[in-house]
């Protein structure tokens, strides 16, 4: 299983970014595809999730109403839309899947792990 994370990038105050993460290599039709990330001196910490059976989403409570997470099957993408970027959302940014068909939140649910996107917001 292969996840690929990219659209990082810098950005000012109050800016967009939308991150794609494409997966590959799995064989089952019950996942979730979590972002999660992690900022400096900080841990990483999960920002948003999909499940793959219901469609069903997960946002933290930091990111609500800013943030949309969303999928294309045909593509094998998952994206990551950030509006109203805020300084503090500055970090590494990773997607992973976990295997199963309860959508779950902890990071030591997901099995595979793309490489990660770092988002800078920054005036």
């Amino acid at each position: 299983v292969q996840l690929q994370a990219s659209g990082g990038g810098l950005v000012q105050p109050g800016g967009s970014l939308r991150l794609s993460c494409v997966a590959s290599g799995y064989t089952t039709d019950y996942y979730t595809i979590g972002w999660f990330r992690q900022a400096p001196g900080k841990e990483r910490e999960v920002v948003s999730c999909i499940s793959s059976s219901t469609g069903g989403t997960y946002y933290a409570e930091s990111v609500k109403g800013r943030f949309t997470i969303s999928r294309d099957n045909a593509k094998n993408t998952v994206y990551l839309q950030m509006d109203s970027l805020k300084p503090e959302d500055t970090a590494v940014y990773y997607c992973a899947i976990a295997t199963g068909a309860i959508m779950t939140i902890l990071e030591v649910g997901y099995d595979y792990w793309g490489q990660g996107t770092l988002v800078t917001v920054s005036s």
